[in-house]
């Protein structure tokens, strides 16, 4: 069971238990979330359709506010996320992310609905989330963005080496963005290593650096 945490920016995030580790920064979930994903990600994305690959479904708070920018940019959204451990819908149900953001149908829908398929979230915003372990997880599609928010290194090391790196930027189509909040010398060289161009450009508040990388070829 998760442990529901109020963070600095009044948003709430969970402990998990079994890995140690918090899904949010503890100094504001949103605004990290805004900050790294939305932000230094979708926001730099100026195609009208958008194929969006997230490595870790977690709260479902990085797709919630993905889909909420793109009813203001009216880009149609594409988007596959991953999930080994659901977060139960009990534990779902308690976060207070609507009464920050509003849109409680569309967040609950995100939740809702089944797995393992694409389902329609609204008229924009398509959703496919799929129970697997990355490690065997084999992309069948192009990505135009990637969210790469597992837990971290420590907690996961398997999930942050090359082979899982290699698979997905091998997914990633010209021009593709890979964004993370991990600011870690062994991610950055493995990016590079995986042919990306990697930078380090300011964390949200609380985090020095986090890593951006475009695939140019």
């Amino acid at each position: 069971m998760n442990k529901i945490i109020l963070t600095g920016d009044n948003s709430h995030t969970l402990y998990n238990q079994q890995f140690g580790e918090h899904y949010h920064s503890t100094n504001g979930a949103v605004q990290e979330s805004v900050h790294v994903f939305i932000n230094a990600g979708l926001k730099t994305i100026q195609k009208k359709e958008i194929s969006i690959l997230e490595i870790g479904f977690g709260t479902g708070l990085n797709a919630f506010l993905t889909l909420l920018e793109s009813k203001k940019t009216k880009q149609k959204i594409k988007y596959t996320t991953l999930e080994l451990h659901p977060v139960k819908q009990e534990e779902i149900n308690k976060l207070n992310y609507v009464d920050i953001l509003g849109n409680k149908e569309e967040f609950m829908k995100l939740h809702s609905v089944e797995w393992d398929k694409w389902q329609i979230i609204n008229s924009i915003f398509k959703l496919k989330k799929l129970e697997v372990n990355l490690k065997y997880f084999t992309p069948n599609d192009n990505y135009d963005l990637v969210y790469f928010d597992a837990f971290s290194a420590k907690a996961q090391p398997d999930l942050w080496g090359y082979a899982i790196f290699r698979a997905i930027v091998n997914a990633m189509n010209t021009n593709a963005v890979l964004t993370t909040y991990s600011a870690k010398g062994i991610v950055r060289r493995t990016l590079i290593e995986c042919g990306l161009k990697v930078e380090r450009i300011p964390g949200p508040p609380g985090k020095r650096e986090m890593i951006r990388a475009i695939k140019h070829s």
